[in-house]
């Protein structure tokens, strides 16, 4: 898995995905008119598509696409206005068919739609350090009461022997012992999980299927299939949908019932989207969410995946005890009675009770 850097693309301007790309077929002088256009919008924007036609051949219609999806047409003698305030982050291949004497053309350019925001750096303190066993490779972390709830993945060690199996469990979050686990096969890669009407769900990395248990006795009581041939990483829910990721910049949002697509949203700062989005955490109608190989946490608005606010935990990993199979920061946990987050990483001997500072 490839690691990226948050708070490089915070603070470095990093662009994933920003060219514009003309393509003019050598024969036809017709194209969409790229000076008019900039590299980057956010969504307060709209975009004036033109067609460049310097030799004032006739045209009929231009029809115009974003990604493929229909967004208008004109007769190609004035600029069409195409709102982003309602598209999704990323980069946006805007093509244009173009009907002129009987035949048609087409052109395209590569636009990016960003957050409009720098996100707000969050300083935390900690408060507590408690044990936490260095076997659970972490996919999910979540309170239920006072107990916590920990799924673990097979762990990607290099055979010091200490990485464990798959599984779900209870955990005392004072002192890291498991009360009730339940392991899954070593042919199952086990992800993140997350608790909704009583049931506790849980993603599989490539088994394509996600898990549904009894919340007390940790049994498995039904697998569904994913929507989509995709792997699974993160889980939280919102009360009623579920929130998925798949190791991407995007965020599934998802029906429990039938695990079908019910909508998604790209996760993007002001400089770019984020991919490798992992763990997750529902808190007061935000997402906090883990990214696979970065020692941070971004803070998330889910109605339109923008980067609001940024913890950077860095500082964890030098208080932990060093090892051949020590991984990344991945685990966030709210406690509500205490307003404070639980968070550990993969194959970690402790988990840390912080603050964030507001």
């Amino acid at each position: 898995m490839k690691k990226h850097n948050l708070i490089a693309i915070l603070g470095l301007g990093l662009i994933f995905t920003a060219c514009n790309d003309d393509k003019k077929n050598e024969n036809n002088t017709l194209a969409i008119d790229s000076s008019k256009l900039k590299q980057i919008y956010n969504t307060n924007e709209s975009v004036s598509l033109e067609i460049s036609n310097p030799n004032n051949t006739a045209i009929d219609s231009v029809v115009y696409f974003s990604n493929d999806v229909r967004i208008g047409s004109n007769n190609g003698k004035q600029p069409l206005n195409f709102s982003l305030s309602n598209e999704k982050f990323g980069s946006k291949l805007i093509k244009a068919n173009i009907y002129a004497q009987g035949n048609k053309s087409e052109a395209t350019v590569l636009i990016n739609l960003f957050s409009k925001t720098q996100p707000e750096i969050l300083n935390y303190e900690i408060v507590n350090t408690f044990p936490h066993d260095m076997k659970a490779y972490t996919q999910g972390l979540e309170f239920y009461g006072d107990i916590l709830v920990e799924s673990t993945g097979n762990g990607e060690g290099v055979g010091t022997g200490i990485k464990g199996r798959s599984s779900v469990r209870k955990v005392n979050p004072q002192t890291g012992e498991v009360i009730k686990i339940n392991e899954l096969p070593d042919a199952i890669f086990g992800e993140g999980a997350t608790i909704l009407n009583n049931k506790l769900y849980q993603l599989t990395y490539k088994n394509n299927e996600a898990y549904v248990y009894n919340l007390e006795t940790l049994e498995k009581e039904q697998t569904i299939p994913y929507f989509k041939k995709m792997d699974g990483w993160g889980l939280t829910n919102d009360g009623t949908n579920l929130y998925m990721t798949d190791g991407t910049d995007k965020i599934y949002i998802i029906d429990p019932t039938t695990f079908k697509l019910k909508d998604y949203f790209v996760v993007a700062t002001n400089n770019g989207t984020v991919p490798a989005i992992n763990e997750l955490e529902w808190v007061n109608g935000k997402i906090f969410a883990n990214f696979y190989g970065q020692e941070s946490i971004a803070i998330i608005n889910p109605t339109n995946g923008e980067v609001e606010k940024v913890i950077d935990l860095s500082a964890l990993r030098s208080k932990v005890t060093k090892h051949p199979d020590l991984d990344v920061l991945n685990g966030i946990a709210y406690n509500k009675k205490t307003d404070t987050y639980f968070v550990t990483g993969k194959n970690w001997d402790k988990m840390f009770e912080i603050k964030i500072n507001k």
